[in-house]
């Protein structure tokens, strides 16, 4: 499906900034010295995975100058005053990119999905995976939910997002309802919005993007694509390309990734294309329910296999199992100990 140019505003930000910035600032010399930049805070960000450069679902090493890959990016919901260890992650969003089609395909994963969680034995949310076993635990219940390799992950914290907004000088939000929110140091009340247009600094588009107490996950799941797209538009704004060092200062020093610099910028057509690229993005579907009158998103098997063949197919590969035992495992719970509620 051809996604319009605002639905594919919507993410490109957090997926790809560091290139759109490096495209967009490449003019007479300062694209040098952001791409020096960048590649310094690439490089400081690594941190490899336990399993090593390839998936175990992978027979070889994937080059992203030749090969489909796909990338899980996680938002973790720390602070300073947090135990980053034991964080948990408040947004996970999976990308799938076929090389040949210059496509990507995005699924929303809800925190709250009821999933296994591998090596565990037991099914919680998904958003717990990370507080258990760190970036890890979180790319293989990723990989075992949807049968499919996990190649590179990109990890943000808050700070990222808010130290980006700061950064643009604030962005320009039409706020849905008045609010009163907690900050970034979990002081309750700190954030109060009035409903209505406004300019946001970071502190407050992020407690926009975190609020929870005044609609639903489905809705604040929009809301955080739309603050995405405010704020990759101002980064569009010819009067910030001379903010792209503090840009990418920024989210370098709050991003953990196992994607090499020469990695990242083999991606770089998807980015210059970007109004061109074919994106399709995917939502879970599930049911609100109550497992030992604790809540969880109950995922629903249909919507689940139908996610996991997409993937499959516009990752190439050739042995995709659709009708794994893990299929039935997210519905298929005692009945007794669960009270649906109509989604």
């Amino acid at each position: 499906m051809k996604m319009k140019k605002t639905s594919k505003k919507r993410i490109i930000l957090w997926s790809f900034l560091v290139l759109f910035l490096l495209a967009a600032g490449a003019t007479a010399g300062y694209g040098m010295y952001l791409t020096d930049k960048a590649k310094t805070v690439t490089d400081q960000a690594q941190q490899e995975l336990n399993r090593g450069d390839k998936s175990k679902k992978r027979d070889e090493v994937v080059d992203p100058n030749y090969d489909n890959i796909s990338i899980l990016f996680l938002g973790i919901d720390d602070s300073d005053v947090r135990n980053i260890e034991n964080a948990r992650s408040d947004a996970m969003i999976l990308a799938t990119l076929n090389e040949k089609e210059k496509s990507i395909k995005l699924v929303s994963i809800p925190r709250d999905s009821y999933v296994d969680i591998p090596s565990k034995g037991f099914k919680d949310k998904i958003t717990h995976a990370h507080a258990f076993g760190g970036v890890d635990l979180a790319v293989s219940t990723v990989e075992n939910m949807f049968n499919i390799p996990v190649d590179y992950y990109v990890r943000l914290n808050f700070n990222a997002f808010i130290e980006t907004v700061n950064a643009l000088g604030g962005i320009e939000y039409d706020v849905p309802f008045t609010l009163s929110e907690k900050n970034s140091n979990d002081i309750a009340g700190a954030i109060k919005l009035e409903k209505g247009k406004q300019h946001l600094n970071g502190e407050e588009a992020l407690a926009l993007a975190r609020s929870r107490q005044y609609d639903d996950d489905m809705a604040r799941g929009q809301r955080q694509m739309e603050l995405m797209k405010a704020i990759f538009e101002e980064a569009s704004k010819t009067k910030s390309i001379g903010k792209y060092g503090s840009l990418i200062d920024s989210i370098g020093k709050n991003m953990k990734t196992n994607m090499e610099f020469e990695e990242m910028v083999s991606l770089h057509d998807y980015v210059l294309r970007r109004d061109n690229v074919e994106i399709d993005t995917m939502q879970l579907n599930g049911n609100h329910a109550y497992i030992d009158d604790i809540y969880y998103y109950r995922l629903k098997d249909q919507s689940v296999t139908d996610i996991k063949s997409k993937l499959q197919v516009h990752l190439d590969l050739e042995n995709g199992d659709n009708g794994s035992k893990d299929d039935s495992a997210y519905a298929k719970d005692d009945e007794d100990s669960i009270q649906d509620k109509e989604s």
